[in-house]
């Protein structure tokens, strides 16, 4: 008989951060230490494209008796996990919905989000609440332990499964010397002297950690300073609650098309500033300020084949990958336009014109579906290129024509209801929310807006119309394929 048991340790990464790395690693950490380990892998997908749990048990063979081999585990069980390293906060959380984290449990997770696909996709405001997912742990795990891997694993030129090792080694959870682990660095050969390095920097960094205490974030690069002429206009003309957001609106149109369009958002939001009955406490041009600068620079062609050219992307693409010295390295796009994206890019009676026809409709169909462009040809760039330089035409297209018709409209709804109903003018002013992305997904959140605004002026007006517009506005909200709304449109 012995005394001795097993630990056991959870991996929970996302697809391409290594966490198989990890384990094969630690695997053979635990045998140089004179420890029996095994390793098995649980794919995820169902809660998380691409999320996989690793497990772990690491035995002392000296706690095993002479002839005897120790049975291991093939799956984590609940509250029976001695360490759990998560490589993003929200694996964290997905670990200890599953029951992995409790008392005698070191949590140790990196502070990065990486949105999940639930999160990016939801019609609204998606993301978790990081913040109740650390609070969380600090009130179940034993002890918790959390810094950046990633801002670590991309300060040292490094992966962030590199920063996982080292920051388990800080932690102190395994029973092994930090020389043990670089020599398992060292003997794969994946990248040894970055990973090396970051592998140090992490565990400095977790071992220096407070219990549970959360890293600072890194801080965004600061905003393209506004012109003088900018400045003094939104300081005088927009009242000061709003003036934060008006100065990125400013900038993101300026960026977006040019100055004069610039100029024309902010004389629509004067317009929306007079309507307020003090400036002191303006929500209706704050929500204005942010839902028109939003609606006024939608996606359509010309912007993503802008976008998809600039070299800051070029760049993003290449630190992502991290190409080695002399590799060369393609970027494929993949593109769907639709008929009406199409003929959104052209002038806008011609555009109409062939929306109405069957015959030219049906040759240009022809360019529709799945299409690649190698942006890192010189042909493909050129075909991004040419459509991105149309920006200067942009105001002669169908697809503008299109928005600035209904961004007219919902600007006239606000002006003819705050004078009356400040509070439902606010509301109206926030279904801005619905109107989002392109193809289908702007048309449906197109239809849900102009179904609300039906529905606000065919009914009769009651002191709750702000309530009634703000409820219609979470249902629409609620679901892509518009079913709550309709329910909360035949309600009474």
């Amino acid at each position: 008989m012995t005394d001795a048991k097993p630990i056991t340790l959870t991996i929970a990464a996302l697809g391409g951060q290594g966490g198989g790395v990890v384990a094969d690693w630690l695997i053979h950490v635990a045998r140089r230490c004179g420890y029996l380990a095994q390793a098995t892998s649980v794919p995820g997908v169902a809660q998380r494209t691409g999320a996989t749990i690793y497990y772990l048990e690491f035995f002392p063979a000296s706690g095993v008796p002479a002839g005897k081999r120790p049975i291991f585990a093939l799956m984590p069980h609940p509250g029976d996990v001695d360490v759990v390293i998560a490589s993003e906060i929200m694996e964290a959380g997905r670990a200890m919905q599953r029951g992995l984290v409790t008392g005698r449990t070191t949590l140790i997770a990196s502070s990065h989000r990486i949105f999940a696909i639930q999160e990016k996709s939801h019609m609204s405001d998606g993301r978790v609440d990081a913040g109740r997912v650390r609070e969380l742990a600090r009130q179940h795990a034993g002890r918790y332990v959390e810094i950046d891997m990633q801002a670590v694993a991309e300060a040292h030129g490094s992966v962030i499964s590199a920063a996982m090792l080292g920051a388990l080694c800080g932690s102190g959870a395994l029973p092994f010397a930090s020389g043990e682990y670089v020599e398992a660095i060292r003997a794969s050969g994946i990248e040894a002297v970055s990973s090396t390095r970051a592998f140090e920097a992490a565990r400095i960094a977790a071992a220096g950690a407070a219990p549970g205490a959360v890293p600072p974030m890194p801080q965004d690069a600061p905003s393209r300073a506004l012109s003088a002429a900018w400045e003094e206009r939104i300081r005088t003309r927009v009242p000061a609650p709003a003036q934060a957001v008006a100065r990125e609106g400013v900038r993101r149109l300026i960026d977006y098309q040019d100055s004069a369009y610039a100029n024309l958002y902010l004389e629509r939001l004067e317009a929306v500033a007079a309507l307020e009955p003090s400036r002191d406490d303006c929500p209706l041009t704050l929500s204005v300020a942010r839902g028109l600068a939003l609606w006024m620079s939608f996606e359509d062609t010309i912007r993503v084949a802008d976008l998809k050219i600039r070299s800051t992307r070029a760049r993003r693409v290449l630190d992502e990958v991290r190409p080695s010295q002399g590799q060369l390295v393609a970027v494929t796009e993949f593109m769907k336009p639709r008929i009406e994206e199409l003929c959104g890019t052209l002038p806008a009676r011609l555009g109409r014109w062939v929306l109405r026809s069957k015959m030219p409709r049906r040759w240009l169909t022809r360019l529709t579906g799945g299409r690649r462009i190698e942006t890192s040809s010189i042909l493909g760039f050129l075909q991004l290129y040419w459509l991105a330089n149309l920006r200067g035409r942009r105001r002669n297209t169908l697809r503008y024509s299109q928005e600035d018709q209904r961004i007219g409209r919902w600007l006239a709804v606000i002006a003819q209801t705050a004078p009356e109903d400040h509070a439902l003018a606010v509301e109206i002013a926030e279904c801005q929310q619905l109107i989002k992305g392109y193809g289908e997904t702007h048309e449906r959140g197109t239809a849900s807006l102009n179904a609300i605004l039906t529905d606000l002026f065919e009914r009769p007006r009651r002191g709750a119309a702000a309530a009634r517009v703000r409820a219609l506005r979470a249902a629409a909200l609620a679901d892509e394929q518009g079913e709550e709304l309709a329910k909360a449109l035949a309600a009474a």
